[in-house]
């Protein structure tokens, strides 16, 4: 899934490969996937697109969105995965969006479990992307202690660490997926009350948030995603679906899985008590 790693690693790398492209060709899908959401007709996405050159790229929250010529743009999210391949490759059959641009480029998007696919003419009504584009980024410098402390005053103190942090965006792109290393180097559980927690503990996560991020950026998105070209992300995770089993990377513990809040969360009970 698209989190702000991700979204950043991925529009950093459709820009270095499609800057100054010219779009040749927009398919619609293949494959319909009943799970892929589009803005208005996929159908009309070669009239929006075809002739206009790409003049950038940029990644927020939990979107990765590609601008044209014009004041157009092409937005993705969630589990949207965007590759790229040459003509002379072999292409997948099968995408939910094929673009070919100039010089042999073309991008394939396919959807695994859920995603949206936004081609708009310079305005989005979506409340996620308005979100995500305008929401404080925690990488930002606005984003401090004092910020993050209202954060907290925003919600009920029997609100979990996990619905605190990863629940409606408060924290534009910090999903769950992210959230289980950040709790991990924070020590918190993420069924932990925040009504619970100390000022070291809330300052505890608020580095953890920073740090963790940072290094997942740094190192272009997590191993359990992939780039544009199919290979995983730098950022090795400690807590996910390749290593939960493998014991707690702090003490050598059993690592739980469990499900909670509509996904999965990892965590050790030894270093992230209840």
């Amino acid at each position: 899934m698209i989190e702000l790693p991700e979204a950043l690693a991925r529009a950093d790398e459709l820009q270095k490969t499609l800057m100054g492209k010219k779009v040749e060709k927009v398919y619609p899908p293949s494959s319909p996937h009943k799970f892929c959401w589009f803005n208005g007709e996929a159908e009309a996405y070669d009239g929006m697109l075809r002739g206009k050159q790409v003049t950038g790229a940029k990644g927020f929250g939990i979107f990765a969105e590609i601008n044209f010529e014009g004041g157009v743009k092409l937005c993705i999210n969630d589990g949207v995965n965007p590759r790229i391949y040459h003509k002379d490759d072999k292409v997948p059959e099968k995408y939910q969006l094929r673009i070919d641009f100039s010089h042999g480029s073309v991008l394939i998007l396919t959807v695994a479990m859920y995603g949206g696919i936004a081609c708009f003419d310079k305005v989005y009504e979506n409340e996620y992307y308005e979100i995500s584009k305008k929401g404080i980024s925690p990488l930002s410098p606005e984003f401090d202690e004092l910020y993050f402390e209202e954060l907290f005053h925003s919600v009920k103190a029997n609100t979990s660490a996990k619905a605190f942090l990863a629940t409606k965006q408060r924290i534009p792109g910090l999903g769950n997926g992210v959230l289980q290393d950040i709790l991990l180097e924070a020590g918190i559980h993420p069924k932990r009350k925040i009504g619970t927690l100390s000022e070291s503990e809330k300052e505890k996560i608020f580095t953890s948030i920073k740090d963790v991020l940072s290094e997942m950026v740094r190192l272009g998105g997590r191993d359990t995603e992939k780039d544009i070209w199919g290979n995983p992300g730098g950022y090795k995770t400690k807590m996910s679906k390749h290593t939960y089993k493998k014991g707690c990377p702090k003490c050598g513990s059993e690592i739980t899985k469990a499900a909670y809040l509509g996904g999965t969360v990892y965590y050790c009970s030894v270093c992230q008590p209840l």
